[in-house]
């Protein structure tokens, strides 16, 4: 039988809140550009992210990563970081950075891409809402 090259797709909750807002730019401009979100004192969400793997299971176990350490991983990397946080306040990345729903999906990808073994992580997907969610597959290039 030939090796195949399964993914696989575990799915996390949290929840944290955020503001979108532009240092430079005046309250006006802010709202203009970010609407509802630019309020400083932020709005939260029940977020959804998709951790999947790619790869070829290992032949003894038949999984390409057993569970409790893909959970352990994710806990530490992701969830303990961002659940029940203000990402503006709490988050280094985002004091710098817009915390989209993108953004994030790139910051969990650079949060497990080091963390699982090399080649294994496929995608990233965060939901912010049912309507709406972004993914990660890897760095810019």
């Amino acid at each position: 039988m030939q090796d195949a090259i399964i993914t696989l797709t575990r799915a996390y909750r949290f929840t944290a809140a955020h503001f979108y807002r532009d240092p430079a730019a005046s309250d006006a401009e802010n709202e203009q550009l970010f609407g509802k979100c630019a309020n400083p004192h932020g709005h939260g969400h029940n977020y959804r992210v998709e951790v999947t793997l790619r790869g070829t299971p290992d032949r003894r176990t038949g999984m390409l990563l057993d569970l409790r350490r893909l959970d352990g991983i994710v806990g530490a990397q992701v969830l303990e970081p961002l659940d029940h946080k203000n990402l503006n306040l709490q988050v280094p990345f985002f004091t710098t950075h817009q915390p989209t729903c993108e953004n994030l999906a790139r910051w969990v990808w650079d949060a497990l891409a080091t963390a699982l073994p090399p080649g294994l992580l496929d995608a990233v997907r965060v939901h912010e809402a049912d309507d709406l969610a972004a993914e990660c597959r890897g760095p810019a290039r």
